[in-house]
């Protein structure tokens, strides 16, 4: 349940010495291994368990992927994720970010937190995130549909590389097949061709044919709201629902969101524009009708969803479940009064975000 009513469960996972050894071995080794997980005591399950993530693998505290022996359901679920949030200071950034997209209407990954064990050692305070795939598919009542992750930064809609500039080799680069059927990635390079080649007219005519365009725009909002610059190339999944053959869009992975950056570091609350970043987005605002629609849904978050006056209660509320947990988390130490302070940070982050959003609103005569 997504409360900080609720309290955090236990995870352990206990996994033998040489397989320890060995995962301890490759960071960059994506094999997973066998391992044994108890939740809360009570539900014991046959695993396995690799590290998960890109730059967070060299982190003292390490993310990790575990998916269940034999696609084995518990409570719905065959895979989950347990994020370190090593870099995020409050610990709360991914959670507040789905509260917030969930509130706007979209669909969100499940999470809750979790104290994390392996072989016993206590590792820390986890946000267990649900894997967008086939179980969340169904879970949602999206089915029939094939499931692509955007793995990196060349999911940019584009021809070209958002990661060297070159013209794209592959125009699948940068995406991957999660479930469903190959016949997705056609449709996808079929989707981005028409995205980059495709004129004036008969892209404002056909595109929703391929995107349900508000869903698209409504998601675009909030990402810039949340000032997640990964998120316009990266973190999201596409669905595509095999009935009305569009896609829609799914957000995933924010930690890098309310002010800080991968690495935490403070980005100030004018880093990310308001019209966002890639290909299709660009295409998109460019159509006046479109652009219409995106400037009366960002008004609508700034007037009434993104304001300290929503969100402030979501942070204190996950502040409260937090704070008397990650005081025992052995990576957080010295970094406790660091965490303490970001609330306030977020807070003031919302403000000034608001602030810039509706100033550039108004300097393009969309308000």
């Amino acid at each position: 349940m997504n409360s900080a009513e609720a309290s955090i469960k236990k995870l352990n996972c206990s996994i033998t010495p040489r397989h320890l050894t060995e995962l301890r071995r490759d960071l960059w080794n994506d094999e997973p291994l066998p391992a044994t997980l108890v939740f809360q005591d009570q539900i014991k399950v046959h695993a396995e368990i690799a590290y998960r993530g890109a730059h967070t693998r060299k982190a003292k505290k390490k993310s990790y992927f575990i998916n269940h022996a034999g696609r084995k359901k518990v409570k719905g679920e065959s895979e989950f994720h347990l994020n370190a949030e090593y870099y995020d200071p409050s610990f709360m950034r991914n959670a507040l970010s789905f509260k917030f997209l969930d509130l706007i209407g979209l669909i969100v990954p499940h999470w809750e937190y979790v104290k994390f064990y392996i072989n016993g050692k206590y590792e820390g305070i986890y946000l267990k995130l649900e894997s967008v795939n086939e179980d969340f598919a169904e879970k949602h009542r999206l089915n029939p549909c094939s499931i692509i992750y955007a793995i990196d930064g060349d999911a940019n809609f584009s021809l070209h590389s958002d990661l060297d500039k070159s013209l794209k080799k592959n125009l699948l680069q940068g995406y991957e097949l999660k479930s469903g059927n190959k016949s997705a990635l056609m449709r996808l390079t079929e989707f981005i061709v028409f995205v980059n080649t495709a004129t004036h007219q008969e892209f404002e005519k056909r595109i929703t044919e391929y995107i349900n365009v508000r869903q698209y725009l409504s998601w675009l909002a909030g990402v810039v709201c949340l000032q997640n610059f990964d998120g316009f190339v990266h973190n999201y999944a596409l669905l595509l629902d095999e009935q009305t053959n569009q896609f829609i869009i799914i957000p995933w992975d924010y930690d890098a969101t309310f002010g800080r950056d991968v690495n935490g570091t403070d980005m100030g609350a004018e880093y990310v524009r308001i019209e966002g970043y890639n290909t299709l987005s660009a295409r998109l605002l460019a159509i006046e009708s479109f652009k219409n629609i995106y400037a009366g849904l960002m008004n609508s978050l700034l007037d009434q969803t993104f304001t300290t006056k929503t969100i402030t209660p979501m942070i204190d509320d996950l502040f409260a479940q937090l704070e008397p947990e990650v005081q025992g988390d052995p990576y957080v130490g010295k970094y406790v009064q660091e965490f303490r302070q970001e609330p306030r940070f977020i807070k003031d982050f919302i403000q000034a975000r608001n602030d810039f959003l509706s100033r550039e609103l108004s300097n393009r005569g969309w308000k």
